[in-house]
C-alpha cells in the first residue's frame, strides 16, 4: 500500500474553484444517465429570473431573485419592504416568477429554502411542501426546504 502526502491548503482559489466544478460535474455526468442526458439541452442551463415591485417614485419597494435549472425554478432571495408586508405584494412577486417558470421556462416545480423566524409560513400558504427541515442550522434557528408542483 502506497501512502502519499498531500499539502492542504485552505485559501479561496477561483481557478481551482472552476477546475473542481468542471471536474465534479463531469463525474457526476459520467454516474448519472439523468444529467447525461440534460447536458447540452435548454433546461441544463441555468437561467437568472428577477422579478421587481417599485413604488410610484420608482423606489424598490420588493424583489424575488431566482433561476431556473432543470426544469426547476430556484428561489434565492425573495424580499418585500416592511411597509408593504401583508398586502399581498410577495404573493404577486412568487406568482409572477412561478408564471415566468412555468410559461417561458418550461418548469413544472419550484424550490425555496427559508428559515423558521423568515416566511415558511408564507410559503405554505401559497402551496408549497416542507421536504426538509434541519434544526439548530445556524445554532437557534431551523431551515426548511419547500417545494411545489407548478402548473
Amino acid at each position: 500500500m502506497v501512502c502519499r502526502m498531500f499539502r492542504i491548503e485552505t485559501e479561496v482559489d477561483q481557478d481551482r474553484r472552476a477546475l473542481l466544478r468542471a471536474r465534479l460535474r463531469d463525474t457526476n455526468t459520467a454516474a448519472s444517465p439523468v444529467l447525461a442526458a440534460l447536458r447540452g439541452t435548454p433546461p441544463a442551463r441555468e437561467t437568472p429570473l428577477h422579478v421587481w415591485a417599485l413604488d410610484d417614485s420608482g423606489a424598490l419597494s420588493g424583489g424575488l431573485v431566482a433561476h431556473t435549472w432543470a426544469g426547476w425554478l430556484h428561489i434565492t432571495y425573495l424580499w418585500v419592504d416592511t411597509p408593504h408586508r401583508g398586502t399581498g405584494l410577495g404573493t404577486h412577486l412568487l406568482t409572477a416568477a412561478e408564471h415566468q417558470a412555468l410559461h417561458h421556462h418550461a418548469c413544472t416545480a419550484a424550490r425555496v429554502e427559508t428559515w423558521d423566524f423568515q416566511a415558511p409560513g408564507f410559503y405554505r400558504r401559497q402551496g408549497y411542501e416542507v421536504v426538509c427541515e434541519i434544526p439548530d442550522y445556524p445554532p437557534g434557528v431551523t431551515e426548511y426546504t419547500l417545494t411545489k408542483r407548478l402548473g
